[in-house]
């Protein structure tokens, strides 16, 4: 079992805060086992009892019935009857709560109601996981005003991934960039074992999810095909209308660009992609479409496309913007306008893109994701964005070669990927 330290020691800064602690993320991350077994093994470790530590998997058979919110409380209320020592309770998956009547009361009951409600005791410190965003997420920010407290929990870090490797950085890389960190990966030692993995859950569990949750069986196709072409799409600016044409294209059939915006998002709410939007950098404005998507984990994205189109251009991308992502930055698409003059001496106006503008607090980042620079006139091109920008934030340019990180003329960051991914200083 790979201990997540990171965030484990968000797990500890967190305990009794007041706050109900809500773990989230893509189903098979790693969510459950963080929970009930690295949290709960530290909480054991502590002097903690067992018996103090209150597991309820709502996925598993013999808990079903807690599903049922009313059965639920009543469970823990008369667990903690008349005790004053602090107990701890793990409720997984906590999406599956169906919402309940309560007699007298004509509006039903569910989650927040079912949090709230756990939250009021002084003795008892919460935590739940689930992997939708919607469900979670957005009630949380509605309706506890303060009282949850969010960890979004990714697949591995290259970092992490790393580590199982004793060293053997190339290999690593190969593995990772092909197969992702999803943390099951690493129990599989065959290449084919771990392909059809990733095919499984793709279709066992997250499409199968999607489809059930939103009623889709006599779409799951269409819904399968739409996915497909954003797969194949990463890491380039699409909009709605883009993906329905081509769509058409693959398939001779027309789909809605409202239906497409609906698909995307059933993607981003069980976590699979993610959107980044386009951030005009002088002008401080968004810019509604297109934009980029990128899957949570490069390995379900190979998978998708059964491992047939390896873009190591976009894949480093990707992994460049989760590992951004992962490290608490909100991850944008940098534009900038830019005026030239034509082969007919008229003057025209383009945009630069910059693919990372990264935000955290103060902190803001500019990074461009370049594969190889061999030539003086290839670096100019990466960098034409950078030299627009007005402010003095870092900048940095991540290529794939192992190289010793240095600054050029204007004060760019040039790094190698590995380096990038290994050393968070580089974006501290």
């Amino acid at each position: 079992m790979y201990i997540r330290k990171k965030y484990l020691e968000k797990l500890k800064e967190k305990m009794w805060n007041g706050m109900v602690k809500i773990i989230t993320g893509i189903r098979r991350c790693g969510k459950s086992v963080l929970l009930f077994n690295i949290f709960h093994d530290y909480l054991i470790d502590e002097g903690v009892p067992e018996e103090n530590i209150i597991k309820i998997k709502l996925d598993e058979r013999t808990n079903m019935s807690y599903r049922n919110p009313n059965v639920l409380c009543d469970y823990v209320k008369d667990l903690l009857e008349g005790k004053k020592e602090k107990f701890y309770i793990f409720i997984d998956e906590i999406q599956l709560i169906e919402p309940a009547k309560v007699e007298g009361i004509s509006s039903k009951i569910g989650i927040n109601e079912v949090l709230n409600e756990l939250n009021g005791y002084d003795n008892l410190d919460v935590y739940v996981t689930g992997s939708n965003s919607k469900m979670l997420s957005s009630d949380i920010a509605t309706e506890f005003r303060g009282r949850g407290d969010v960890i979004r929990v990714h697949p591995l870090s290259f970092a992490e991934f790393y580590e199982a490797f004793n060293g053997q950085k190339q290999n690593a890389w190969n593995q990772y960039s092909l197969f992702g960190g999803m943390p099951y990966i690493l129990n599989l030692k065959k290449d084919e074992e771990k392909s059809e993995y990733l095919k499984r859950l793709l279709d066992k569990v997250y499409i199968s999810d999607i489809i059930e949750r939103n009623k889709l069986k006599k779409d799951a196709l269409v819904l399968g095909e739409i996915l497909d072409i954003v797969a194949s799409s990463v890491g380039s600016l699409t909009s709605p209308s883009k993906l329905s044409n081509a769509y058409k294209s693959k398939t001779g059939q027309s789909i809605s660009t409202n239906t497409i915006f609906q698909y995307l998002d059933y993607f981003v709410d069980a976590f699979l992609i993610s959107k980044s939007k386009r951030f005009e950098i002088n002008g401080k404005g968004y810019i509604n479409s297109p934009a980029k998507f990128y899957f949570e984990d490069i390995g379900l994205r190979n998978a998708r496309l059964d491992f047939k189109e390896q873009d190591i251009t976009h894949i480093m991308e990707s992994i460049i913007y989760n590992e951004l992502i992962i490290r608490g930055f909100n991850v944008d698409v940098g534009v900038i306008e830019h005026f030239y003059t034509n082969s007919e001496g008229k003057k025209e106006r383009t945009y630069l893109e910059i693919d990372f503008l990264c935000n955290k607090g103060f902190n803001k980042i500019y990074i461009q994701s370049a594969y190889a620079i061999p030539t003086t006139e290839k670096r100019e091109q990466e960098v034409r964005g950078f030299l627009k920008i007005k402010d003095s934030y870092q900048k940095i340019v991540v290529v794939r070669d192992n190289i010793i990180p240095w600054k050029d003329e204007h004060g760019i960051l040039y790094v190698g990927i590995e380096r990038f991914l290994l050393d968070d200083s580089f974006t501290n």
